[in-house]
């Protein structure tokens, strides 16, 4: 089976519009939360969210672009455009039938269907519908978009499972490159979801915090007082590739993919089940995969999302895989990002990359009183990132629907 590692990312986040402002932020233990800006949310209960800051898409894309592609697209140029100049790609040299894309999102263009909608609603009754509003909001546009951009032919789809989507589509590149169906794949996820219908929603499940008085501490993987997760935006690429053909093209290696596990909870429409039984058959096939044990992964960026029962669940799920091993690193990173839906787990990927390629582990910050079940059992960095040996590092994302992803990545040393 061939080799598959990362040549180059892009990150888009609440705390940094490019990987390396990112990664700096996270190991600063920054909160990207703060009030809604994207529309008046006076009378919703949920009132903040992890919004991009500083951030200017007519900086990156033409009038003309901006017009035909929904944000969460916007986003996904915009990130994999990162990606592609770190990996110092030159497609002019590249057997484009052999380069993919595979891009997920978790809603898709669900602001231009709000938006669209509304006007219609709030119109005469003629139907004015935007002539780019199909292709707006369809969820697999992203991957067409970019492979269209760069002109790669290969493999091109768009996985969808909820919160677990970019994870999802990191795996399924991972699987193409080893089989040797392609050499090369743009993979990851964006999500531009912060808008009444999503806010409103979500917030009607009682999925979201409603610290209005202090965003920025909301989010809170852990703490006996969390009270939901706080909704995020942005993108996470990544390119995949074989890893003699990153070589052969004098590439930059980031890390190794080596083991993905995909399973589900099968328990529950919204919520996890309550002895993580998913999340064990994921991380468990993500290791066996790469044909190491459970005692030589040192770092688990987990799915954490700050909800009273996900984070217990995911708890109970690594005191089976690992059994309370104290040397384990890990971390709740969307205690600073905010849950990006369905690209959580490409950017989350990223983390766990730079970990590796750095040696260092990003924290989990607003932790001011451990919840009794993951106290004293696991090393958990709190509001500053800490120096670690880390070989193996292995990401969860968990989604609506019961889908569980778990990837394994390697730390790259030269043979």
């Amino acid at each position: 089976m061939r080799r598959v590692v990362i040549t180059g990312m892009g990150a888009l986040t609440p705390i940094g519009n490019t990987v390396e402002e990112f990664w700096k932020n996270a190991l600063e233990g920054v909160s990207g939360a703060a009030p809604i800006q994207t529309f008046d949310a006076a009378k919703f209960k949920t009132q903040f969210a992890c919004e991009l800051k500083d951030f200017k898409i007519e900086d990156h894309l033409d009038r003309k672009e901006r017009k035909k592609y929904d944000k969460f697209t916007q986003y996904a140029l915009v990130a994999v455009e990162e990606a592609v100049q770190q990996a110092n790609i030159d497609f002019d040299n590249l057997d484009l039938d052999r380069v993919g894309v595979i891009w997920g999102s978790g809603n898709g263009g669900i602001q231009t269907f709000e938006q669209q909608l509304t006007e219609y609603n709030e119109g005469d009754g003629t139907p004015r519908f935007n002539p780019y509003f199909i292709p707006r909001i369809l969820v697999d546009i992203a991957a067409g978009v970019i492979s269209m951009k760069y002109g790669l032919r290969g493999v091109n789809f768009a996985p969808v499972s909820a919160c677990a989507t970019s994870t999802t589509a990191i795996i399924e590149a991972f699987n193409y490159v080893r089989w040797n169906k392609a050499d090369m794949i743009v993979s990851g996820g964006s999500e531009s979801p912060i808008g009444p219908a999503t806010i409103g929603g979500f917030g009607s499940l009682k999925a979201l915090s409603t610290k209005n008085d202090a965003p920025e501490t909301a989010s809170r993987p852990f703490d006996v007082n969390r009270d939901g997760f706080v909704m995020g935006e942005g993108a996470g690429a990544l390119v995949v590739e074989e890893l003699e053909h990153a070589k052969k093209r004098g590439a930059n290696i980031i890390a190794e993919i080596v083991g993905g596990g995909m399973a589900a909870d099968a328990y529950h429409l919204t919520g996890t089940h309550p002895e993580g039984e998913g999340a064990i058959k994921g991380m468990k096939l993500a290791i066996e995969e790469a044909g190491i044990s459970p005692d030589q992964v040192d770092y688990v960026n987990m799915h954490a999302t700050s909800t009273p029962n996900g984070d217990v669940s995911e708890i109970k799920a690594l005191d089976t895989v690992f059994e309370k091993r104290k040397s384990l690193i890990v971390s709740g990173t969307k205690s600073m990002t905010g849950h990006l839906l369905g690209a959580a787990g490409a950017v989350e990927t990223i983390l766990s990359a730079k970990a590796l390629e750095k040696q260092k582990v990003p924290p989990t910050i607003n932790v001011k009183d451990f919840e009794e079940s993951c106290k004293d059992s696991y090393y958990f960095p709190v509001e500053k990132g800490v120096d670690g040996r880390i070989k193996y590092a292995l990401s969860n994302t968990f989604g609506f629907g019961g889908h569980i992803a778990a990837l394994l990545l390697k730390r790259y040393e030269e043979e």
